[in-house]
């Protein structure tokens, strides 16, 4: 009889274990079943007509959850999985912030040293090597980019405007004096980059597998196309459903480039929130406000506009994420957004809280405020400002 009892307690017990491990907490610390999210995403995904996805959500800074839904290639209906690789946009900027803290750390780099002193002559005097964005030329008659830190580029108040594409006359300059605003920039995070391997004589794509990815095992993870991504990789989808080309001969850049899987992006979200790639102090650096944020919306007209309407959150930027403040403590967060491939990461570092958001789709973005709500009580991020409008609320927003 003993005995019977016994094992039965036994049972019990790991009854309730199977239990916790079916469900995930959110941040209030309510919880939802696995299938409960499941299916949940599988809706919003109909919805949505978002035709992949790749979802990890981390509770006490361990991946409780990790799924892919949808499809790599909707034409040939072949399935995402944790180790395909996928175009990761700008959540490349969050992993390069990484490695500039952690030059920091090592003394190698100043975050308040103009950049520019870092070399023995002018950033436009070095002959361009690659297709166009180590080409400064354009600065030849420009004093105001001497002053642009690594501090600066991070924060994205380095006064350049985030594609010299997008210049009227597609010429890089130098918007507003350095550090006294913020304007969202990838050629200031390519600036940093290109100081970078002036200063160190090594490529981006080295320093990251030396410094970031061989430490963690991102085995599957470059800031360029590599061979053996072919048998296995993400294409992204338009709206309709229809295939983009795949961009296989991107040159390295820290703003832009990045390759991964949820897989590896998940090992790199592990060793921010356990502190294991940056001492807690570096870390803490890294998460602290360097500019607060006011404009309705982060592009286009209304990042002119200011509002009060995020000051609840203390939308700001830190360095290389943005930042908003909760009843849980800060969440860091980083997206990413390109032909065919929208992403979200936030991660509340207090909590231990967090969740990876990767899709193929250029619908991905009409579901994530739902997703974040349902996987793990985020209301915080700050949406509208985002330009994330709901899949049901577009016809209102046109």
């Amino acid at each position: 009889m003993r005995t019977k009892t016994l094992l039965f307690l036994l049972l019990y017990i790991a009854s309730l274990a199977d239990v916790r491990a079916q469900s995930v907490a959110k941040l209030d610390n309510s919880k939802i079943s696995v299938q409960a999210l499941d299916q949940k995403i599988q809706a919003l995904m109909q919805a949505g007509h978002v035709q992949g996805l790749a979802v990890a959500v981390f509770n006490n800074r361990k991946p409780v959850y990790t799924k892919t839904f949808g499809y790599k290639n909707l034409h040939t209906k072949a399935p995402i999985t944790p180790t395909t690789n996928i175009y990761g946009a700008s959540l490349s900027k969050a992993v390069f912030a990484v490695l500039v803290m952690k030059l920091v750390e090592e003394g190698v780099l100043d975050l308040d040293k103009p950049l520019q002193a870092y070399l023995p002559k002018p950033i436009y005097d070095f002959t361009p090597t690659k297709k166009w964005h180590d080409n400064y030329s354009d600065l030849k008659t420009d004093t105001l980019y001497q002053k642009i830190t690594a501090r600066m580029c991070l924060d994205h108040t380095s006064g350049m405007p985030n594609w010299r594409w997008f210049e009227p006359d597609q010429k890089l300059r130098i918007k507003f004096t350095p550090g006294s605003k913020y304007h969202y920039s990838g050629e200031g995070l390519v600036y940093l980059q290109v100081v970078l391997e002036h200063m160190l004589g090594r490529p981006l794509e080295q320093l990251m597998q030396e410094k970031i990815f061989a430490p963690l095992g991102m085995t599957r993870s470059s800031y360029t196309w590599q061979p053996a991504f072919e048998a296995d990789y993400c294409m992204g989808h338009k709206s309709d459903g229809e295939l983009y080309e795949k961009d296989k001969d991107n040159e390295p850049r820290s703003a832009s480039t990045l390759e991964t899987t949820l897989q590896d992006y998940i090992l790199f979200t592990s060793a921010v929130l356990n502190k294991r790639i940056l001492k807690p102090a570096t870390t803490q650096q890294m998460f602290t406000p360097q500019i607060r944020l006011r404009s309705v919306q982060q592009f286009g007209p209304f990042s002119q506009v200011d509002t009060a309407a995020n000051d609840h959150i203390e939308l700001s930027y830190g360095l290389g994420w943005g930042l908003l403040k909760s009843p849980y403590g800060w969440g860091a967060f980083k997206e990413g957004h390109g032909d065919g491939f929208q992403h979200y990461s936030i991660i509340f570092p207090k909590s231990g809280t967090g969740i990876i958001i990767m899709s193929n789709s250029d619908n991905g973005e009409s579901i994530f405020k739902e997703l974040l709500a349902t996987a793990i009580g985020d209301t915080f991020t700050p949406w509208h400002w985002q330009n994330y409008i709901p899949y049901n609320q577009r016809q209102e927003a046109q």
